[in-house]
């Protein structure tokens, strides 16, 4: 006998029994009671022998279960870790994005304001030139100079 999983040992184990009970009977001669009191007690222990498989089996599925549910659970966490950190990963695209759009702003804005000062400037410095008054030493140009 070989030990394949797929074999079905309840059936094996009840049709060596019947065997038996059939070997017996035919030995006997003692007619159809001697056999059927012979026989009961021995299918009662296959039917007894089958349940006790059958619970043994429900019993290792239970406990593979058991044992397999926090691995599920980490499984589980580490799905949502992922999907959160994906989510934490695309909220900070979007701000560096708004960021940096409002850095183009803020320097378009910067510009606007330097050349409206030039402008409102212009008409003073040509007064000054005219006037023959040299234009006084700015700070915000010295600072701008500077590394």
């Amino acid at each position: 006998m070989s030990d394949r999983p797929d074999r079905d040992l309840p059936n094996e184990w009840q049709t060596a029994m019947q065997s038996v009970a059939h070997t017996i009977a035919s030995t006997a001669g003692g007619g159809a009671d001697a056999t059927r009191r012979l026989l009961s007690p021995l299918q009662r222990q296959a039917e007894l022998l089958q349940e006790m498989l059958e619970a043994e089996r429900r019993l290792q599925r239970d406990v593979l279960g058991r044992a397999l549910q926090p691995l599920d659970a980490v499984f589980e966490l580490l799905e949502q870790s992922g999907a959160a950190m994906r989510g934490q990963a695309d909220a900070m695209e979007h701000a560096a994005e708004a960021l940096e759009q409002t850095a183009v702003l803020m320097k378009t804005q910067a510009e606007l304001f330097e050349r409206t000062i030039q402008v409102l400037r212009e008409p003073s410095r040509r007064l000054e030139s005219v006037a023959g008054i040299e234009p006084p030493v700015r700070r915000s140009r010295a600072r701008r100079t500077e590394p």
